[in-house]
């Protein structure tokens, strides 16, 4: 899920966050201070496996009828390229030839003595290098360059799971330490600056979101300040990055003893992911997945379909350099799954006034069926495996 939307939409979040953060380092838990870097061995993406990836690209731009692309900043150029962010502009011609611009007389210039009849805009391209474009090129079409961009980036290589499984393997060591601080009268800002301070102590960036109560029933949690009591639910949902690659994982417990009501909707809620787990296999339709997650809750006499209480969103979305990716698993998605796709598996369960579950680990497609890079939770008062 969005796991910062909620401390960016009022002023009272965001200053509840800052509180939380601005702790000194003697006010870190020894639990945190204790954990150690956890980057040896990353092997970075490879110039050999990016200059496949861009002649990948040029086949499909040859069979999607394509004779440039152009993408500026964003993670598909660094997919490609190996640059960060920024204005750089690069174009990519389909017989192979590239380049990079920090102007837009550069690439404009440099499109225009190609000739495109056709050029794919890749999607997080600025509205404005797609308008400049289009008044130099006339005579062009302009269309999606999803074909190709989202067709190399959707499958990922052995090296991107590498890198994938570090992200969730951290994202699981500070879960481990941060739910080890949890107190009574604790707020969700004070359960975020731990998520933050353990990633820090892990060698990465991240944060999180937290939400306690019944606030756990809102899919992106809640502005209102909340402070831990004994029996509420505890969600925290986040990631980081290693090599700009994502973790996206998500834990629902309880502090305290748990109640019958409480058990039995988290068993459900883990019945449903394993069930999507299950169907996610080569050569099922994405929708598929999303179906038998769903049909778990439905048959439990919540919803029906996407009604509330029951799963209110999609049961997954793919993950990679950004922590939403396509494609997702999700109704009308009929999209063939294939080994090499990554995505989350996150059937929630919301019961507005009373709590909600989200229990999220992320998969990989092998050819003989879908791997979590996490062990499940196997209980509500076991967050890890």
């Amino acid at each position: 899920m969005n796991r910062r939307l909620f401390i960016v939409t009022a002023a009272a979040g965001a200053a509840e966050l800052a509180r939380g953060q601005r702790r000194g380092a003697a006010d870190v838990p020894d639990v945190i201070k204790n954990l150690k870097p956890m980057l040896d061995g990353v092997q970075p993406i490879t110039d050999a496996e990016r200059a496949a990836r861009i002649e990948k690209a040029c086949r499909l731009m040859r069979e999607n009828k394509l004779d440039a692309i152009v993408c500026q900043g964003g993670s598909s150029l660094y997919y490609f390229t190996g640059v960060r962010g920024g204005a750089t502009t690069w174009v990519l011609l389909a017989k192979g030839e590239s380049a990079s611009f920090d102007d837009a007389d550069g690439f404009e210039h440099f499109l225009k003595a190609a000739h495109p009849d056709r050029v794919g805009i890749e999607e997080r391209t600025p509205f404005s290098v797609f308008d400049g474009l289009r008044k130099k090129l006339p005579a062009a079409e302009f269309v999606s360059a999803d074909p190709v961009t989202v067709g190399c980036r959707v499958i990922k290589s052995p090296a991107e799971i590498a890198l994938l499984q570090r992200a969730n393997d951290i994202t699981i060591a500070c879960y481990k330490a941060v739910f080890q601080t949890l107190r009574s009268g604790m707020t969700q800002g004070e359960v975020s600056a731990n998520v933050a301070a353990a990633y820090r102590a892990l060698g990465v960036q991240g944060n999180a979101m937290a939400i306690f109560g019944k606030y756990t029933a809102f899919p992106h949690g809640s502005i209102q300040p909340q402070q831990l009591r004994e029996g509420d639910m505890v969600l925290v949902d986040d990631g980081c990055s290693v090599e700009g690659y994502q973790s996206d994982i998500t834990r629902t417990t309880v502090f305290g003893k748990p109640t019958r009501r409480q058990t039995e909707i988290w068993n459900l809620e883990r019945k449903a992911q394993d069930a999507a787990l299950a169907a996610a296999k080569p050569g099922a339709t994405c929708e598929s997945v999303d179906a038998a997650a769903r049909k778990v809750i439905t048959d439990a006499g919540f919803g029906p379909g996407y009604r509330v209480p029951g799963l209110p969103h999609r049961t997954g979305h793919g993950i990679g350099l950004d922590g939403h990716e396509w494609t997702n698993f999700v109704k009308g998605n009929r999209t063939l799954i294939q080994p090499g796709m990554c995505f989350s598996d996150e059937p929630t369960i919301a019961i507005y006034g009373e709590f909600g579950v989200r229990l999220e680990d992320c998969l990989y497609i092998t050819e003989s069926g879908a791997r979590m890079f996490t062990k499940q939770s196997p209980a509500i008062d076991q967050p890890f495996g």
